[in-house]
């Protein structure tokens, strides 16, 4: 299985064992250490009594989160003296500063790295809402759309509210939770009905002696997803639906379980695509297809002449909707980011014709229109549209 670029929605994880907050409990003086575009650099939630509390759980990288700050910025507004809207991340604040810059907000931003007010307020997945009336008992936990301004108003009234729960299932391991077994596995094709309360992701098993190359579990993933997992992590760029069916497939999400018998760590993609196709009625194949795409080529040959040859032994990158930074990676990892990561909206190709192995910082600023292409022409390249024939994932 090759490395993933597929993006999940799944926070750090963090030891539960302290305090958990659910609706009806008082929220007791818990303190924001850090807090940006605020009027003050630190607070206590017992400072903000006598006002609605509506805590956001949120990342940048996250796009549900960003396009709820539209709304947040709405009711923050329509309430301004009644409500105080605090957005909760866990990245640093030098990325929040950067996103401010680009995205000027009325909210306040407080920053929590060691992942503290998860453990208060306890979820897996983001964006998470929880609301906190004048009293400070917390009222709501909840999803951002949920929360309307006639929401406000009522909580403000006094009136009991009734929100759908957002009850994420806390648990250390979920795989084994959802995977359960009692001795090493030869092979298996086991297919579950969703989870509710779980996030979507998958685990690979890469650092496991057992387990290491056989073995593929998924979470809560659709039946697209688990395909393109199986042809090579394809990107939401390259695929086509042919059929209604194959949309509305979309909406229904399966834990899946594979592994295959040791000494066949090869056919593990092959297998999951059989398995797949002769379990559902959805199917998939690659296709070359011409198709809009963003070509990845060398502008000037001397900044990539000046990029930092590795001596990394092995590859290993960390990425973000704002930031690449990779050892032992090739300028095709690169590519593989901008279009695994949704940072550009088609398919990339890469024609640099260049095989050596950098270590390479891209940093920039998606919220700043252009920050992206000048980064790139630091590096020495440039993204241009070209049309090319590529591979498609094709659902019928």
């Amino acid at each position: 299985m090759k490395k993933s670029l597929f993006l999940i929605l799944l926070t750090a994880s963090v030891h539960f064992a302290n305090a958990q907050y659910k609706i009806g409990d008082t929220v007791k003086d818990i303190s924001f250490k850090t807090i940006l575009n605020a009027p003050v650099k630190q607070t206590d939630i017992s400072q903000l009594k006598g006002k609605v509390v509506w805590l956001e759980f949120w990342a940048t990288w996250c796009s549900p989160c960003v396009t709820a700050m539209d709304r947040l910025q709405n009711m923050q507004k329509a309430y301004k003296g009644k409500l105080q809207v605090i957005t909760i991340t866990a990245e640093k604040d030098e990325r929040i500063k950067r996103f401010l810059q680009n995205r000027p907000s009325n909210l306040w931003f407080a920053i929590d790295t060691a992942n503290q007010f998860q453990g208060l307020f306890p979820f897996h997945t983001i964006p998470h809402s929880v609301l906190i009336n004048q009293k400070g008992i917390i009222v709501a936990v909840t999803s951002p759309e949920n929360i309307t301004k006639q929401t406000i108003a009522d909580v403000l009234a006094g009136k009991k509210i009734d929100l759908p729960v957002k009850n994420d299932i806390m648990v250390d391991n979920p795989w084994k939770m959802v995977f359960p077994t009692d001795s090493v596995i030869k092979s298996r094709f086991l297919v579950q009905p969703e989870v509710k309360g779980l996030g979507s992701s998958f685990l690979t098993y890469q650092r496991d002696s057992v387990y290491n190359k056989r073995r593929l579990s998924m979470l809560n993933l659709s039946l697209e997803n688990a395909y393109r997992m199986a042809y090579g992590d394809v990107a939401y760029g390259r695929i086509q639906k042919l059929t209604s069916r194959a949309i509305e497939a979309e909406d229904k999400l399966y834990c899946i379980d594979i592994v295959v018998p040791k000494g066949r760590e090869a056919d593990l993609d092959n297998n999951l695509i059989k398995d797949l196709s002769s379990n559902f009625d959805l199917q998939a194949t690659m296709e070359k297809q011409r198709k809009t795409v963003y070509v990845l080529s060398i502008a000037d040959a001397a900044k990539v002449a000046q990029l930092k040859k590795t001596t990394a032994k092995e590859k290993d990158f960390s990425a973000d909707h704002s930031d690449f930074n990779g050892q032992d990676v090739k300028l095709s990892d690169l590519a593989k980011y901008l279009e695994g990561f949704g940072v550009v909206k088609l398919p990339v190709v890469d024609e640099t014709g260049d095989n050596n192995s950098y270590d390479i910082n891209l940093k920039y600023m998606p919220e700043k229109k252009g920050d992206l292409e000048n980064a790139l022409a630091d590096l020495g390249l440039q993204l241009k549209k070209e049309e090319r024939d590529i591979d498609i994932l094709v659902f019928r």
